[in-house]
């Protein structure tokens, strides 16, 4: 379900040839995550003076922020090369062995999704990012010998959309830590606008702006919905996007002024008819909407609870008063007979 929905911030394979053509490629050109920004900068330019490579960069955050658009601008901002790859690729700790034995002088090394990593290739990565060097053990038995081998200096860049599951030793051994955020609505029309300008697509203020508002703070939406609304256009109209022809396509595709599309209606529907607004459990609305606990806790509530939509208790999640009134329910969480809703 996750993987269809077109205001996911998971990545698919029909965006990574589209995505790859609008991605910033400097840090003056990367739009928001300003904080993150600065740091970055002081940190590369005193890297640079001192002859050295970055210090081991950590980014985590939701799904379609930038983080493998930042590790790509570190890398050119380095003035080096980067190796991209992710932890459920590195199977084997000979794998992460090639890799790093493969690395050049000050190179980027990026881990997508490095929470995933393997416990045994984790630990080879240990001595890696510390002493610059590779752990290896040679034969079995009592005739094991162990030899380390020196590695070129490189930074490490992980990414991840789960924190928490990373082990304390990997995290304490990133030097820079930097959280990315949801965008804010100026820097969300900024990359439409951006976008559009890239693709030679003309786009006004108002369609700038509803793409923008129904992108749920993500580059990685808004770029999405901006293909699906100049196909709109191109087919539908002359192929300029007004607000009229935003709103019409945006509408076709079942996404609301918020950005909440049909599954995030069916969450907040659940917890409110099914069980009177909360609280309830987190396993018993994935058994009620036929979804993954884990997929709603990491998909779809953290939009929700950004909105204030959605509370989490000790005994479970509770809907507010804003998502009864954004569904144009009543308090008791039904409609009055014949009265439309918003998901009607």
């Amino acid at each position: 379900m996750t993987a269809d929905r077109i205001i996911a911030g998971a990545p698919n394979e029909e965006d990574e040839p589209f995505e790859t053509s609008l991605r910033p490629r400097r840090l003056t050109e990367y739009i928001g995550q300003n904080k993150v920004k600065d740091n970055l900068k002081i940190s590369i330019a005193a890297a640079q003076q001192r002859g050295e490579p970055l210090d081991h960069v950590l980014l985590y955050g939701p799904p379609g922020l930038g983080k493998t658009t930042l590790a790509n601008i570190i890398a050119a901002e380095m003035g080096v090369s980067v190796r991209t790859t992710s932890g459920p690729a590195i199977e084997r700790p000979g794998d992460l062995a090639a890799i790093l034995t493969n690395l050049q002088q000050d190179d980027v090394l990026f881990i997508d999704e490095v929470h995933r990593l393997a416990r045994a290739v984790e630990e080879i990565l240990y001595p890696a990012m510390e002493d610059w060097a590779l752990d290896l053990v040679l034969g079995k038995g009592p005739g094991a010998r162990s030899m380390r081998l020196a590695l070129p200096r490189f930074t490490l860049i992980g990414a991840t959309t789960r924190y928490a599951m990373m082990s304390p030793p990997l995290r304490d051994r990133f030097g820079s830590v930097y959280r990315l955020d949801f965008y804010d609505a100026d820097a969300i029309v900024q990359i439409v606008a951006r976008s559009a300008r890239l693709l030679e697509v003309e786009l006004d203020e108002g369609g700038t702006r509803e793409i923008a508002r129904r992108s749920r703070g993500t580059p990685r939406v808004a770029n999405r919905l901006l293909k699906r609304v100049r196909d709109f256009a191109q087919v539908m109209a002359d192929g300029s996007i007004t607000t009229e022809i935003a709103q019409e396509a945006l509408a076709r595709l079942e996404i609301d002024q918020l950005g909440l599309d049909d599954v995030d209606h069916k969450v907040l529907l659940t917890v409110i008819e099914k069980f009177d607004g909360g609280p309830v459990g987190l396993d018993t609305i994935a058994a009620a909407i036929s979804e993954e606990a884990d997929t709603i806790m990491d998909v779809y509530e953290p939009y929700l609870l950004q909105l204030g939509f959605l509370q989490r208790t000790p005994r479970g999640r509770v809907a507010t008063k804003a998502a009864y009134e954004h569904l144009g329910l009543p308090p008791h969480g039904r409609a009055p007979a014949g009265q439309p809703t918003l998901w009607s």
